[in-house]
Parts: structure tokens; sequence; C-alpha cells
């Protein structure tokens, strides 16, 4: 039996501590059969931050016989598919934690050089869109054995999608893949229910699943449900596609949705509604699972990127009510956020401290933002009436409590642990959410309390915010703060830094190339920059991605809210031109 020392605590790890990736490691858990198995387009990486580990290992806490199959060669005899034969229940499809496109390529086409999920970044481990390739393997191999699809690639692909890397717009994934059911959003409790009902009846229909969609020829429409504009109609007529996204994002937005049908050629994809929010107890049990935190052993002596970026981090709450019109994150994990209790996260971290090469810091504390944990509305009714894309835009909601004191709280209580020297947050910091003012004194000296720790205690030297544009309307678009917000918050961390006298830097993010941006508004963006002497560095070029309003909105030509004409800059042309203005400090 293979042994791993970890630490100096002794604790050993034995290769059967990770789900089996091989028929001989199956055979060292004397099992005879596997109930499932799920293939992944990224490194087996034993940690609550990759997706495959977490619904294998939220099965596994079932009682089932779980196997991974990281990154199957799909180019030779296929012998990755084969090795592990027929489980007795489904397999399980997730392309990765990332869309693959938007991990293979660049905003402007270009072919990445590194995978970050992949050992040694090596980029030529996944297909292009590895969901599809999967699923029409494994159907081709096992016809019989049903097949389910999630992750973040299924899920913001379950309805009619724009793919900018074909630039067309795309049927659901259910169509080309020829999957059984897929599972959207975080997806524990789906998963779950499937396994449980394949338990009881493998004959049963999953169409009754929460939080699930498939495809179908008999879809009876009840009174409550959402009718779409068809495939067909939404491809003669873009206007309908961005009518289609705000009737889709509201639904997601809403406490209790309604089920959503689409009408794609003589067959309809049915969109159950998602689970009620997640308590506290849901997410801790997610967290609490056996992970060993660690690659699987097979990758001994390689790097794999991504997790070096978050091995020591801790991912204190799901869920983001920012709504960011770029941003796939509420769509996928949820606007309302749920948070981990004090208890799981310190127990996480001092497993963390146990970790081989682990010197005393963590690089994060934080979520989808540095600095929304425990918030939620004050009055649940108000919460389970509202559709807002965004408790924060255009203005934070009265009836959202903005408290930061559970996170200072969080903060001692992990810096007090033996072995921690310090905790860093890596995550972005939503300074609107600081400078709000609040009618509780209390919440606003708190706020106060955690801009001064935060800034004196918790920055590795880089402080990371999202502006992400100066021109006001452009903001509007995307749902983000005034730029006079962030220019109030630099004033008070270059008034801290002088005081403590400190050397650190505040980072902005900015995106250029964003439906309504054009070019005087990223020359008034190089102007105000360069006046707040910025070298920017953190930009991108905005990339469309599945199932995001700005996507809607640059493929359509549409604004979905307001069905109004909305400027994009397109070309190759339009959009360096728009890059450059970045980067006016080395033009000379």
């Amino acid at each position: 039996m293979y042994a791993f020392a970890i630490f100096a605590t002794m604790k050993e790890y034995r290769i059967i501590d990770w789900l089996p990736t091989t028929k001989k490691e199956v055979e060292l858990r004397d099992w005879e059969e596997l109930d499932v198995i799920v293939f992944s387009g990224d490194a087996y990486v034993d940690h609550p931050s990759f997706g495959a580990a977490v619904i294998g290992r939220t099965l596994e806490a079932e009682g089932l016989r779980v196997a991974i199959v990281p990154q199957p060669n799909w180019r030779d005899d296929l012998r990755d598919f084969k090795k592990l034969g027929r489980p007795r229940l489904f397999f399980a499809i997730s392309g990765g934690c990332m869309d693959s496109m938007v991990n293979k390529y660049t905003a402007n086409k270009r072919l990445r050089s590194e995978d970050a999920y992949t050992p040694d970044g090596r980029a030529d481990m996944r297909p292009e869109y590895p969901v599809i390739v999967y699923t029409k393997i494994l159907k081709e191999l096992w016809a019989d054995v049903p097949v389910i699809i999630g992750g973040i690639e299924a899920s913001m692909r379950r309805l009619t999608h724009y793919d900018y890397w074909q630039d067309s717009l795309r049927r659901s994934i259910l169509c080309d893949s020829g999957a059984d059911l897929l599972v959207y959003g975080m997806g524990e409790k789906p998963i779950i229910d499937v396994a449980r009902r394949f338990l009881a009846d493998k004959s049963s229909t999953l169409h009754d699943i929460p939080q699930t969609a498939y495809l179908t020829q008999n879809a009876e429409q009840g009174g409550n449900d959402i009718s779409l504009f068809s495939y067909e109609e939404c491809l003669g007529d873009k206007k309908k596609q961005a009518a289609n996204f705000r009737r889709i994002e509201e639904e997601s937005n809403k406490y209790a949705a309604a089920r959503i049908l689409q009408q794609t050629g003589n067959r309809t994809v049915v969109v159950n509604p998602p689970y009620p929010t997640w308590t506290q107890e849901d997410l801790d049990r997610s967290f609490d699972l056996p992970y060993t935190r660690l690659p699987h052993p097979k990758y001994k002596g390689k790097r794999i990127p991504a997790y070096d970026m978050i091995k020591f981090s801790v991912n204190i709450h799901r869920g983001c009510f920012g709504g960011c019109a770029f941003c796939t994150i509420s769509a996928h994990q949820g606007k309302f956020v749920v948070s981990r209790s004090k208890e799981s996260i310190m127990q996480e971290v001092k497993m963390i401290r146990e970790l081989p090469d682990f010197k005393g810091y963590l690089s994060d504390l934080g979520g989808p933002s540095a600095n929304m944990y425990m918030m939620r509305g004050k009055n649940d009714a108000l919460c389970h009436s509202c559709k807002r894309p965004s408790c924060i835009h255009p203005a934070i909601c009265a009836n959202l409590n903005t408290d930061h004191r559970p996170l200072l709280d969080l903060y001692r209580s992990v810096d007090a642990i033996e072995g921690i020297k310090k905790s860093f947050i890596g995550s972005g910091v939503r300074y609107d959410l600081l400078l709000h003012e609040s009618k509780d004194p209390a919440v606003n000296r708190a706020a106060a309390e955690y801009m001064h720790e935060l800034i004196i205690h918790h920055v590795s030297g880089r402080l990371k915010v999202a502006p992400e544009h100066t021109n006001a309307h452009v903001l509007e678009i995307m749902r983000k703060p005034s730029f006079r917000l962030f220019e109030t918050f630099k004033k008070i961390f270059d008034k801290i830094n002088r005081e403590q006298d400190l050397n650190q830097q505040l980072i902005p993010y900015f995106i250029s190339s964003h439906p309504g941006c054009r070019m005087e508004d990223m020359k008034e963006l190089a102007d105000i920059t360069r006046q707040l002497n910025f070298r920017l560095e953190q930009v991108q070029d905005f990339t469309p991605t599945p199932m995001t309003l700005s996507t809607e909105a640059w493929y359509t030509g549409y604004h979905p809210y307001t069905l109004k004409p909305l400027f994009s800059a397109k070309t190759q042309k339009e959009k360096l031109a728009q890059r450059d203005s970045f980067f006016w400090y080395k033009k000379g």
C-alpha cells in the first residue's frame, strides 16, 4: 500500500484516501463494481474548489462507490473511457472548473500556452467542449448507461446561447451532447437526488428533480411555467434572444423560480427551478467532507497551477449579490449568499496547517467577493418577493445587512490559531459595501474598522479591487458602482499606508470593449488613471461567455432589459485600440 507522509504531524495518506482513478486503485478497495464514474476535464485535485472532487465526495458520503477519470485521452483507442467498465448507476461529466473555451483561448481567440488545471500547465490535455466530446464517446461505448452532465460549461449552456468562439447561436448543450440530464449550478443536492432515484428504481423518471434540465418531445406547459422564444425564433431575431435573457436572469434571481421551457426543433428543453437557498448546515456538510486537499499522487513531481493558487486559501461563502453584468458567479452559485460556520472554517484552517509546505501564511480567506460573509436580507419575506439581479446596484438595498463584524471576528479567530502567522485576503474587495452609509452607526463603525484592519493586517503587498471602468454610462451597463467610490477608497487606502509606514499597492482591475464602451470612454479612462498615477497591469479585453447580460448585449446589439440598441466594439481593430488605451505609458 502506498503511503505519503504529511508535515510534522507525521500524518500519512494512503492511495485509498483519494477516490480511485484506475482499475488497480478500485481493486485496492476490494470493490467489484462502481456505482458512478465521474469524467472531468481537470486534473483530479481532492479539494473543495475542484468540482469533480466535490461531486465524488458527495456521492461517496451517500455510501456509493465512486471513481474519477481525470482528463481522459479522447484521441487514442479510448482506453481511458473503457478502463473502469460500466457503472451500476450512471456516468457523471464535468468539463472542469472553467468553460473550456475560456480556458483554451484568449479574448482575441488565440490559443493559450497554459492550462492552469492540468499537470505542469500542459495545454493539450482537454478537447474543446469536453462535455460534448466525453458524452458522445460514452454514449457510443455504453449507449444504455445514463450520462449526467454538470459544471460551469454545461450550466451556462443549458439553453440557447451565443458562442463567441464559433460566432454562432447554439442550441442547448443537451441537444449537442446527447446527455440524459443536465445538473446546473452547484451540483451536490441534485446529484444526490439523481443517485437516490436510480437506487430506488432505475426505470423511474428524473424529470421532476429540481435544478436539472432535460430534453423531451412531450412537454406539457403548466400555469406558472415560462415559455421562452424558441431556438429557431432567436436565430431569426436577435431581439428575441435578448428578451429571453431577461426572463432567464429574473427567474434565476428569484427565491422561488418558475420552470422554464424552450422549444428547439421538435423537442423542448425543460429547466426545473433550483432548490431553495442552502442553509449554513448544508454548506458546512459539503466543505467538511473528507478531502485530502491534495492532488492525486499520480501527479507527484508535477505542478498544477490552479492548485498552487488555492492550496492555502479557504472559501468562506458561496453566492454573490453583486450581479455584475459580465460575471457568471451569481448565475452559477446564486444571488443569495450562504456562509459557512466559523467552526467549519476554523477546522479547514487547521487542516491546511498540516500540509507539507505550509509556512503559516493563508493566501485568502474569501469567496466570490472578499467581504460578503454572513450578509443577507434582514427581512426574508422581502427577499422572497424580489427579482433584482443585484442587491447593491443601482443602490444598496435597504433590506441588505452589510455588517462586517462577523467577518472581523472570523479574521481574528483564524489569526489566533496556533501556527497561523498571517491571513491575507486575495479575493476582490467590494469597496461600495465598505463605504455605504447605513442607518445603524454600529454597522458604519464596523465598516471603518474592517477597512483599517484589512489594510494593515491582511494585504500581502497588493490589494485587488475591481472598478472595471471610469465612465458612468459604461459602469451602469456593467452594474458597477460610481468610480468616485473607488477614488474615495483609494484615499483611505493611501492615508492608512502613510500613517502605518506601509508600502502597499492598490491594484484596480479594468475591462475594455465592454458593451456600451466607445473609444472616447477608453480615452477618459486613460486620462483619469494617469492622473491617479496608475500604470495599469490587471486589465482584460471583454470576452463574451455564455449566459451573461454583457454577452447577450454584445451578440444581439440590444440591452436585454430595455431592448434598446447598444454599441459594442467587435472588430479586432476596434478591440485592440480600446485595449491599447490602458497602456499609454508604453507609447513613449
